[in-house]
């Protein structure tokens, strides 16, 4: 067993450096705005994408979509199986 318990705490800093940011939601529709932009960050990191150039690349895609049109090819576990820069790339 380690005996310190850095490893914890750096995986819970998102959730530390979050709950001061989310006093500031000054209402509900803010609070659901700024959990979702959260949810879409971490899951881009889960899935080893850089936030930035995920974020940058659906942003960008979102508004040329026809509306009967799939956000599926969006999904970040999609994105990073055909990304170039993904070590999931073939």
């Amino acid at each position: 067993m380690n005996i310190d318990n850095n490893r914890a705490e750096r995986a819970i800093k998102p959730f530390v450096i979050g709950r001061k940011n989310w006093l500031f939601s000054n209402t509900a529709n803010g609070a659901q705005a700024s959990a979702t932009l959260y949810i879409i960050i971490e899951t881009a990191k889960a899935n080893g994408l850089v936030p930035y150039d995920y974020l940058n690349y659906i942003l960008s895609e979102i508004p040329t979509l026809q509306p009967v049109h799939s956000i599926t090819h969006l999904l970040p576990w999609v994105f990073a199986k055909h990304w170039v820069g993904s070590p999931d790339a073939h």
